[in-house]
Parts: C-alpha cells; structure tokens; sequence
C-alpha cells in the first residue's frame, strides 16, 4: 500500500541541506504540508541563513505542494515555539516532527572545550527536547503524532573525536524511550533514525565515490516509513546506502548473588554468567529491570524456605 501524508502537517529541522532537505521533499511529494526549517548556519553551526531553506520551499511549491520556511535556532525554545506557532496559524495541527538539526565540533575529548561539548549537546539533544515539547501538547490533544529522532552509530557505538556528538545522539534514545510510554495512550509513536549518508556533516570524511553510494535519499526512505499511521513504535532504524537494519539494546538474564557472597570478588568470579547472552532480553521499562532482580531475590528466598 503507498504511504501518503496527504492532510498532514510536518516539521522537519535541520531541513535546508542534506537529509532535513531529503526528507522535507519527499514527505511534500507525498502530499504533506511541511515547515521547512534550517537555521542555516555551517556545519559547525556559525552563520545564519535563511536562503537553504527558502530554496527548498520553493522547489514544493513549483511541484504543486505546499510549505513554509522558519529559521528558528532549535536550541532556543522561544523561535521553536514561533516556528510550531506559525505552523498552527496557518494549518491548525501538526502531525510529524523529524528532529533532524545537527552540527559538528569534532575534536578528540583531550582537545575538545567545554564550551564545544555543550554546543553540540544543545543542538542535538536540546534542540530535539525543544521541538518535541513544543508539539507535544498539540499532539496529545489531536490524538495523533509521530515524532522521529536522528541518532548515531556514533553514539551508539562511538567513533574517535566525537565525545559531544556521540553522547547527544544517544541521549536522544533515552529521549525516546520515556516518550514512548508517556504518549502511547495518545497515539504518539516515537522512533529513531540512525543515518549513514553522505552530506556535508560527512562529505571530506569519505571518498567522492563513497558519498554518492550513500544518498540522503536512501536513508528518506527509512524516515518516512518512521512517520506514517502505520509507523512502528520505538525503533531504532540504521539505514545508509540502500541498507537497512534494526538496533536495539539488550540486557542478559544475569545471575543470583547472596547477601553475605555480594562482593567484587564474587561478581568477578560471575562475569562469564553476567554476560551470557543466551536468555537477554530487550526491555520495554525501566521499571523491568528492577522486577526481574527482585524476581530473582525472592526465588532465591523461597528455595531457602
């Protein structure tokens, strides 16, 4: 069945180049109403520019569809709420919101300021808190969201001189993983998108070649199944290049250790049982990982009795 967002409203940040250009495109051409916003700023976020996105408003509506442009800083919540504001004055609700607004500061953590850290945390981890909590309200009053963050292999995995980023795009997860809980009731479903594209956060990265292999497009593709009534709820999407592959965190089974035996030595001595991944399970709470340890306590008080 072709997934249309015919009738919806989408926001996409970060939508100026690269993949938010992408993804603001080809949820227009399938028939969203999309605010375009880019701060357009560089890659390392200095500058200021509203020409990007302009031009991707204008590319919409030369195709028949419909789209406004809003430079709001992502990390400032007051031009967030303009933006969603503006949204809403003009189409009465939103309906997707991809957080998609990034920038770099790569140094290795040795070399890295303080300053440089917090600014890519305030972007990326702020700036997706920001957005979300500005549409949330709207969202849970309409009954209906889908909300998408951009992760990392980098934060999931890490990468060399990427401490800021890497710690961003997983705060993002834990980002996701509450608001799945909180807005279920509501319709809204949360999922993220782990990108391999080649743009200008990665073009003197990789080889020429290697970055036209890895087109925003293909990675689009992944985002948008992410935004439709039929969206999955709470996945991670890794997709680049034509591939794509789920990601998830798992937590093993574990083990037993008595009160009098609970020392270092004892859980040293445990380590190969702790890690067994034969039983490891992906939890939906966090609440499932204290029950499963109380669990374990209380089978072990009643083999005593």
């Amino acid at each position: 069945m072709t997934i249309s967002f015919k009738g919806k409203v989408a926001i996409v940040t970060g939508a100026g180049n690269g993949l938010g250009r992408s993804h603001a495109l080809e949820l227009a051409a399938r028939g969203a109403k999309v605010v375009v916003n880019d701060l357009g700023g560089a890659r390392d976020g200095t500058g200021q520019s509203s020409a990007a996105s302009e031009e991707v408003v204008a590319l919409i509506k030369q195709a028949g569809g419909d789209a406004i442009s809003h430079g709001a800083n992502v990390a400032n919540f007051d031009e967030v709420q303009d933006m969603v504001q503006q949204a809403m004055e003009k189409w009465g609700r939103v309906d997707i919101l991809i957080n998609n607004a990034g920038i770099l500061r790569d140094k290795s953590f040795t070399k890295m300021s303080l300053e440089e850290f917090q600014l890519v945390v305030d972007v990326h981890l702020m700036g997706s808190v920001n957005c979300t909590k500005a549409v949330w309200d709207i969202m849970r009053e309409q009954n209906y969201g889908r909300i998408v963050m951009t992760t990392s292999s980098s934060g999931m995995y890490g990468n060399f001189g990427q401490s800021n980023y890497g710690a961003a795009k997983m705060a993002v997860l834990g980002l996701m993983n509450t608001l799945v809980l909180e807005g279920a009731k509501n319709n809204i479903r949360i999922n993220a998108l782990a990108p391999t594209a080649g743009t200008r956060m990665t073009e003197d990265l990789m080889p020429e070649d290697l970055v036209k292999l890895l087109s925003p497009e293909s990675v689009t593709a992944g985002a948008l199944t992410l935004c439709d009534d039929d969206a999955p709820n709470r996945m991670i999407l890794a997709a680049g290049a034509g591939g794509y592959a789920s990601a998830s965190m798992f937590e093993t089974d574990g083990t037993f250790i008595p009160a009098r035996q609970q020392t270092p030595e004892s859980v040293r001595a445990a380590l190969s049982e702790i890690s067994n991944i034969e039983h490891q399970k992906a939890p939906q709470s966090g609440v499932e990982q204290g029950e499963k340890f109380v669990g374990k306590a209380m089978a072990y008080l009643a083999s005593k009795n």
